[in-house]
Protein backbone atom coordinates (compact mmCIF):
# COMPACT_ATOMS: atom_id res chain seq x y z
CA UNK A 1 0.00 0.00 0.00
CA UNK A 2 1.25 3.35 -0.15
CA UNK A 3 1.50 6.18 1.84
CA UNK A 4 -1.33 8.00 -0.10
CA UNK A 5 -3.82 5.03 -0.45
CA UNK A 6 -2.95 4.80 3.49
CA UNK A 7 -3.94 8.48 4.01
CA UNK A 8 -6.99 8.16 2.45
CA UNK A 9 -8.17 4.95 4.08
CA UNK A 10 -7.50 6.55 7.33
CA UNK A 11 -9.47 9.60 6.63
CA UNK A 12 -12.05 7.43 5.18
CA UNK A 13 -12.19 5.48 8.51
CA UNK A 14 -12.20 8.50 10.86
CA UNK A 15 -15.15 9.96 8.60
CA UNK A 16 -17.32 6.98 8.73
CA UNK A 17 -16.52 6.83 12.86
CA UNK A 18 -17.21 10.40 13.00
CA UNK A 19 -20.78 10.01 11.17
CA UNK A 20 -21.63 7.05 13.42
CA UNK A 21 -21.68 8.76 16.55
CA UNK A 22 -23.56 11.40 15.45
CA UNK A 23 -26.28 8.93 14.49
CA UNK A 24 -26.00 7.15 18.27
CA UNK A 25 -26.02 10.52 19.69
CA UNK A 26 -28.96 12.09 18.39
CA UNK A 27 -31.34 9.66 18.50
CA UNK A 28 -34.00 10.71 20.71
CA UNK A 29 -35.35 7.15 21.47
CA UNK A 30 -32.19 6.08 23.02
CA UNK A 31 -32.37 8.49 25.86
CA UNK A 32 -36.19 7.90 26.31
CA UNK A 33 -36.81 5.16 29.28
CA UNK A 34 -38.68 2.24 28.63
CA UNK A 35 -41.40 1.32 31.52
CA UNK A 36 -44.91 0.10 32.22
CA UNK A 37 -47.63 0.93 35.22
CA UNK A 38 -45.80 0.55 38.52
CA UNK A 39 -42.53 0.94 37.31
CA UNK A 40 -43.63 4.27 35.75
CA UNK A 41 -44.75 5.67 38.94
CA UNK A 42 -43.13 9.20 39.86
CA UNK A 43 -41.40 9.16 36.82
CA UNK A 44 -41.42 12.59 34.48
CA UNK A 45 -43.18 11.39 31.25
CA UNK A 46 -40.95 13.76 29.14
CA UNK A 47 -37.98 11.14 29.92
CA UNK A 48 -39.64 8.32 28.75
CA UNK A 49 -41.29 6.26 26.12
CA UNK A 50 -44.84 7.33 27.54
CA UNK A 51 -45.01 10.70 25.96
CA UNK A 52 -45.07 9.18 22.58
CA UNK A 53 -48.59 7.72 22.05
CA UNK A 54 -50.16 10.40 25.27
CA UNK A 55 -53.36 11.59 24.57
CA UNK A 56 -55.51 13.93 26.51
CA UNK A 57 -58.82 12.12 27.62
CA UNK A 58 -59.92 14.76 29.94
CA UNK A 59 -59.65 18.45 30.54
CA UNK A 60 -60.67 20.41 33.64
CA UNK A 61 -62.98 23.96 33.50
CA UNK A 62 -59.98 25.71 35.21
CA UNK A 63 -59.02 28.63 33.37
CA UNK A 64 -56.65 27.54 30.27
CA UNK A 65 -57.94 23.68 30.58
CA UNK A 66 -55.44 21.10 32.60
CA UNK A 67 -55.34 18.25 30.37
CA UNK A 68 -55.41 14.58 31.98
CA UNK A 69 -52.91 12.48 29.41
CA UNK A 70 -52.70 8.90 29.03
CA UNK A 71 -50.65 6.51 28.04
CA UNK A 72 -52.56 3.28 26.43
CA UNK A 73 -48.14 1.79 26.20
CA UNK A 74 -47.03 2.57 29.80
CA UNK A 75 -50.77 2.62 31.56
CA UNK A 76 -50.24 5.56 32.85
CA UNK A 77 -51.56 9.17 33.51
CA UNK A 78 -50.19 12.53 34.31
CA UNK A 79 -51.74 15.98 34.54
CA UNK A 80 -50.39 19.01 32.08
CA UNK A 81 -51.08 22.68 31.45
CA UNK A 82 -49.72 24.16 28.64
CA UNK A 83 -49.02 28.13 29.95
CA UNK A 84 -51.28 30.59 28.86
CA UNK A 85 -52.42 32.15 32.20
CA UNK A 86 -50.68 35.06 34.09
CA UNK A 87 -51.71 33.69 37.40
CA UNK A 88 -49.66 31.23 39.57
CA UNK A 89 -51.72 27.89 40.61
CA UNK A 90 -51.25 23.91 41.21
CA UNK A 91 -51.32 21.55 38.83
CA UNK A 92 -52.39 17.96 40.15
CA UNK A 93 -52.71 14.80 39.31
CA UNK A 94 -54.89 12.42 41.60
CA UNK A 95 -55.23 8.91 41.92
CA UNK A 96 -58.64 6.81 43.30
CA UNK A 97 -58.58 5.27 46.54
CA UNK A 98 -59.97 2.05 47.40
CA UNK A 99 -63.30 3.61 49.04
CA UNK A 100 -63.86 5.59 45.74
CA UNK A 101 -62.19 8.77 46.75
CA UNK A 102 -59.18 10.72 45.01
CA UNK A 103 -56.08 11.61 46.54
CA UNK A 104 -53.12 13.89 44.96
CA UNK A 105 -50.41 11.95 44.32
CA UNK A 106 -47.83 14.52 41.98
CA UNK A 107 -47.80 17.99 41.96
CA UNK A 108 -46.10 21.27 40.03
CA UNK A 109 -46.33 24.57 40.18
CA UNK A 110 -47.15 26.94 37.34
CA UNK A 111 -46.15 30.33 37.82
CA UNK A 112 -47.75 32.21 35.30
CA UNK A 113 -44.81 32.96 32.96
CA UNK A 114 -46.17 30.79 30.08
CA UNK A 115 -43.97 27.80 30.11
CA UNK A 116 -45.99 24.65 29.88
CA UNK A 117 -45.82 22.20 32.95
CA UNK A 118 -46.63 18.76 33.35
CA UNK A 119 -46.81 16.44 36.91
CA UNK A 120 -44.91 13.15 37.16
CA UNK A 121 -46.90 10.01 36.11
CA UNK A 122 -48.74 7.40 38.31
CA UNK A 123 -49.70 3.73 37.49
CA UNK A 124 -53.29 3.96 35.76
CA UNK A 125 -53.49 0.70 34.70
CA UNK A 126 -56.59 -1.09 37.29
CA UNK A 127 -57.02 2.89 38.80
CA UNK A 128 -58.42 5.93 37.28
CA UNK A 129 -57.16 9.16 37.74
CA UNK A 130 -57.92 12.90 37.35
CA UNK A 131 -56.15 15.83 36.63
CA UNK A 132 -57.20 18.91 39.16
CA UNK A 133 -55.50 22.68 39.45
CA UNK A 134 -55.41 24.70 43.05
CA UNK A 135 -55.45 28.58 43.04
CA UNK A 136 -56.58 30.94 45.82
CA UNK A 137 -60.09 30.13 45.86
CA UNK A 138 -60.59 27.56 43.36
CA UNK A 139 -60.28 23.92 42.71
CA UNK A 140 -61.36 22.24 39.72
CA UNK A 141 -60.76 18.41 38.73
CA UNK A 142 -61.29 16.96 35.29
CA UNK A 143 -63.67 13.24 34.80
CA UNK A 144 -61.69 10.59 35.83
CA UNK A 145 -60.69 8.30 33.07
Amino acid sequence: MNALTRKLATVGSALAMAASSLLLASSPASAATSCYASSCEGLDPATTICQNDARTVAETYFPGGIELRYSPTCRTAWARYNGSLGMNFTVMVERENADGSYSPHYSTYYYGNGAAVWTRMVNDAGFTARACGYATGGYSCSRAY
